[in-house]
């Protein structure tokens, strides 16, 4: 029985390791998505669980709260795409891009670089004078700076939205924003050679219906 408890106490070093070097791996991951680091301090820890909770019901029939099977290292290797120093067997791409225009009509110049004034006076030290706000395109880029930098942030009463277009492309290699000019509004939006349209889908403004026009057609 002696030999029994030192074995179980054993498995559970292991786990208190295993779970350290997972949580090491996650954070020099930073988020990354798709580790190998992170997968394989996952399959270590998920194993060495395994065997703590087996030994445990073998000492005194308990078992542990996590419910895991044993991961067979060699195919948990091919499950991610490779093993030692092989390239990923993954038939997906490494990169999606994904394009996005949107057009509107501004209805009243004056009422859109208002808004756009007031946005960039919150934006503003109180100290500090804010620089006015010259031009429609000036306008949409200070909404966008000033909101969360989507076009969401376009959604004011000030642009009425036209029709858009999102595509959804495969790449082989991800923008480099360095290899274009300020002004050049053509390259980072250029499809390579190599890249694979996936799907487009089309954006149409959401029309509310006029009542008295709705009903215009009918006799009561």
């Amino acid at each position: 029985m002696t030999d029994q408890h030192g074995e179980l106490d054993a498995a559970l070093e292991r786990v208190i390791e295993a779970a350290r070097h997972h949580l090491a791996a996650v954070r020099a991951a930073q988020g990354r998505v798709d580790d190998d680091d992170v997968w394989q301090a996952y399959v270590a820890l998920n194993n060495a669980s395994y065997a703590y909770d087996e030994r445990l019901l073998d000492a005194f029939g308990e078992v542990t709260p996590w419910d895991v099977d044993s991961i067979d290292p060699d195919e948990a290797d091919e499950r991610f795409g490779g093993a030692e120093g092989g390239e990923a067997s993954d038939p997906h791409p490494r990169v999606i891009s994904v394009r996005q225009r949107r057009d509107y009509r501004v209805p009243s110049i004056s009422a859109l670089l208002r808004v756009a004034e007031v946005a960039r006076r919150e934006g503003t030290p109180e100290d500090d004078e804010p620089a006015p706000v010259e031009g429609v395109g000036e306008a949409v880029l200070e909404l966008l700076q000033s909101g969360d930098g989507s076009l969401g942030a376009l959604d004011v009463p000030e642009l009425e939205p036209l029709d858009g277009v999102v595509m959804v492309s495969e790449v082989g290699t991800p923008v480099d924003l360095e290899s274009f000019d300020d002004d050049d509004a053509v390259g980072p939006f250029q499809p390579a050679v190599d890249d694979r349209l996936v799907g487009r889908l089309d954006e149409h403004p959401f029309l509310e219906l006029d009542d008295d026009h709705d009903h215009a057609g009918h006799q009561h």
